[in-house]
């Protein structure tokens, strides 16, 4: 409620009366709005998670989290990399930063990266995506299909088309997957658990953005680029070595 203020026992003036009486209507008007927004605001929420929980199967065993790996058991560091596929950003990573990664510091033995799936629930095709990507790597080709699903991210993601299936059926066959074995493997949702498994990590681990990448102790939720990427291999290199001085 306005606090009233004091006149020194003079007639209230009409025209501030009527402006008080107006902001107070416009603030219970205000108030209104706020709490239908409110209101709205908590349905959405509350939808939201309805579509996101049907592409889980409760039914599916409990797995430990598993991800692909790139580069030498040897290698001096291991970075885990959180990710979505259709994430744009991840997409810009994969196609701007990771050549040169591959070429300059995965090749040469200083790092590996360890790909996990965080399929966010805003992206209403990338399930459809991760699957395609597991099932390629049953026949040894998870990076090949990484690769390609990244490239032609919009060629299959939800602005582009309802039936990602078949986009992604194209870059398999580009890849030279054994389709018959392809398509029974993504039918049959044979990695769906292994899935499910790797999403709860990233929340285990409190990780909200993609992507999200883990650096020894040190975790980075933000594009990076080539140096950007190198600086942060290079320290955490230098911390494990400190560390195991003392």
């Amino acid at each position: 409620m306005a606090k009233k203020r004091a006149n020194g026992g003079q007639k209230p003036n009409p025209v501030k009366s009527t402006k008080s009486s107006s902001a107070t209507r416009g603030f219970y008007i205000l108030i209104v709005v706020i709490a239908i927004v409110g209101i709205a605001g908590l349905s959405y929420l509350a939808a939201k998670p309805q579509g996101a929980a049907s592409q889980w199967d409760s039914s599916l065993p409990s797995l430990n989290a598993m991800g692909h790996v790139e580069g030498s058991d040897s290698a001096q560091l291991e970075v885990i990399e959180f990710a979505d596929f259709e994430c744009p950003i991840c997409g810009q990573f994969a196609t701007l930063t990771e050549p040169d990664i591959r070429t300059h510091l995965i090749d040469s033995g200083v790092v590996r990266i360890r790909y996990m799936d965080f399929p966010l629930s805003m992206h209403r095709n990338t399930w459809n995506a991760h699957r395609a990507a597991w099932c390629a790597g049953d026949q040894g080709k998870f990076w090949p299909m990484h690769d390609g699903i990244y490239r032609y991210q919009d060629s299959w993601n939800s602005e582009a088309t309802s039936n990602p299936d078949k986009v992604l059926a194209g870059i398999a066959q580009g890849i030279g997957l054994d389709m018959a074995q392809y398509t029974s493997c993504v039918d049959t949702k044979k990695y769906q658990a292994q899935l499910q498994a790797n999403e709860l990590e990233a929340n285990r681990r409190h990780v909200d953005a993609t992507p999200t990448f883990v650096f020894g102790t040190k975790v980075v939720a933000n594009y990076l680029t080539y140096d950007q990427f190198k600086a942060e291999v290079m320290q955490a290199i230098a911390r494990q070595k400190d560390a195991a001085k003392k």
